[in-house]
């Protein structure tokens, strides 16, 4: 199965361990691209110095700005994302393209290290920012089979369970498929 990744860029999140609500014993942490569990470290939108994507450019970008407005990044867990170039709705696996919002600047620098964590399958009902995950915010990692991030292990596993229609009723889509790479200390 072809994947086309498209570099969308980082976040710094506090990572959260699993809540009691969510029954799956495989589940130590929250690695979600969503922030309905594991925050990001800032709401960082009103400030307007993200990309195209909703996310940074670059590290430097995050710390430029934390530091420009007293953001604290203590306890924060440094991420890196691709996405799958398609999407599609949770209820149609139809696949259409989608773009980033062209008055932001998107120029994303991929990390020299980056660790593969796993994928993850998020919302975007508004088009523009990340809203929630399927397999955590909507406790799907309850039936089907995740990672201890909370995660699942392959894009090709990712894609064929939105083909099977397992996520008909989580969040309104569209709906994107991420890799999620965890950053070392740069």
């Amino acid at each position: 199965m072809m994947k086309n990744l498209i570099p969308v860029g980082y976040i710094a999140k506090r990572v959260e361990s699993k809540p009691d609500y969510l029954q799956s014993d495989r589940v130590e942490d929250i690695y979600s691209v969503s922030n309905c569990i594991s925050d990001d470290f800032s709401y960082y939108t009103e400030y307007w110095k993200h990309n195209g994507y909703w996310f940074f450019n670059s590290p430097a970008d995050i710390w430029v700005l934390a530091k420009e407005h007293d953001l604290s990044l203590e306890g924060t867990k440094l991420f890196y994302y691709e996405v799958y170039e398609l999407q599609c709705y949770e209820d149609d696996p139809e696949w259409e393209t989608f773009e980033p919002e062209t008055s932001f600047v998107t120029n994303v620098k991929v990390p020299a290290k980056k660790v593969l964590e796993g994928y993850d399958i998020v919302s975007f009902s508004q088009g523009n920012a990340a809203e929630c995950s399927y397999l955590s915010c909507n406790q799907m990692a309850e039936n089907i089979k995740v990672n201890r991030h909370c995660l699942i292990e392959t894009f090709e596993e990712a894609k064929s369970l939105l083909a099977q229609g397992v996520f008909k009723g989580c969040e309104p889509g569209p709906c994107r498929i991420f890799a999620v790479y965890s950053v070392p200390n740069q």
